[in-house]
């Protein structure tokens, strides 16, 4: 099982599913670092579908070439000695902030959408996450890449149907809108959004790209997850895009966009969000713990849970907020990292 090779649908799979989490499929996400935008944002959700091909790609490749079980040897490579440390740093501190707000997103979707207490949710989503990573790196694969083609879809879907009965776009105001104060404008705003979901996702993308069949897997894998990432980010910016003045002050707001249109479709997308939470959570901690110990050993079931228990408590700062302040502060952090990939890429 060890040696055993994945495929192209798989890297892309595990691309989007590490990729997207509750920040994402909430609506959250899309809503502060591009609808705020007015529809210059949508240009930032083409720039950041390149970049996502193109970043994951290098990632993926190093990880091919150093045969990596962590992000620490790539971060090494391109940033040296000191830029490395620092990017090992915002890197293992991000998993963690990223655990705890998909935790966060778990209580807050339990509260929102099934009227019980927040903590019950978080509880749920930290022991199913801790299950899946104490079962491996293929158990991670397979329950990431199995679920994302759901979100995927029922995103393109929901955005169909809400604009089918929406006015044109160009009828749309966002004059009342307040922009995020750590977002200075659009091309920044989509430059962080990269820089926060790519960089932490080198400890997943890494072995990711170790775990491929050739180049040529992971540089399809790649392009899939990148386009699949784009379709989605797309569909979900438009169906926040016509519906802002009504979402903008909400936990998740594609589920009060999804309840518009029916209550199954609420409860279908509820469910898609909740397994879309797992998927990055488990990432967020599989790469947290391989970077603090050898998952092989004793010693890992001990990190695994502390870090569970501990991600938990801090959950308790609420998932809105974490989005709007933890996310953006990585994002700044990870820029270097950003220059430090292209540097080595292209270095003589």
């Amino acid at each position: 099982m060890k040696n055993k090779k994945i495929t192209t649908f798989q890297v892309a799979g595990t691309y989007i599913g590490t990729i997207v989490g509750a920040g994402f499929a909430s609506g959250q996400e899309i809503l502060q670092f591009f609808v705020y935008f007015g529809r210059k944002g949508l240009i930032g959700i083409f720039i950041i579908t390149v970049l996502f091909i193109y970043f994951g790609y290098i990632i993926m490749e190093l990880g091919w070439k150093l045969n990596v079980s962590s992000h620490l040897p790539i971060v090494r490579k391109v940033g040296g000695r000191y830029l490395g440390a620092f990017s090992d740093i915002v890197i293992t501190f991000f998993l963690f902030g990223a655990l705890t707000a998909m935790i966060a997103g778990s209580g807050a979707l339990f509260h929102q959408e099934f009227n019980l207490h927040p903590l019950l949710g978080s509880l749920f989503m930290a022991t199913i996450t801790v299950i899946t990573v104490l079962g491996g790196f293929n158990s991670i694969i397979n329950s990431i890449s199995i679920v994302v083609p759901f979100l995927v879809l029922s995103a393109v879907l929901v955005s169909i149907a809400t604009l089918l009965s929406a006015p044109p776009l160009s009828e749309i105001s966002h004059s009342g809108v307040e922009r995020p104060l750590m977002l200075r404008n659009w091309l920044w705003a989509s430059i962080l959004y990269i820089s926060y979901n790519i960089i932490p996702s080198i400890s997943i993308l890494g072995p990711l790209g170790k775990q491929a069949q050739d180049r040529k897997t992971i540089k399809n894998g790649a392009l899939l997850g990148g386009i699949g990432l784009g379709i989605g980010a797309a569909a979900i910016f438009l169906t926040l895009y016509v519906n802002v003045d009504s979402i903008k002050h909400l936990e998740i707001p594609m589920i009060m966009v999804a309840r518009k249109i029916s209550p199954l479709v609420k409860s279908v997308y509820a469910i898609v969000l909740l397994a879309e939470i797992y998927t990055s959570a488990v990432g967020d901690l599989y790469g947290f713990a391989a970077r603090i110990c050898n998952l092989n050993t004793k010693k890992a079931t001990l990190v695994i849970l502390t870090c569970s228990c501990l991600a938990f408590l801090a959950s308790l700062t609420g998932f809105s907020n974490l989005v709007k302040y933890l996310y953006p502060t990585v994002g700044y952090c990870g820029v270097l990292t950003l220059i430090c990939l292209i540097y080595d890429r292209y270095k003589v």
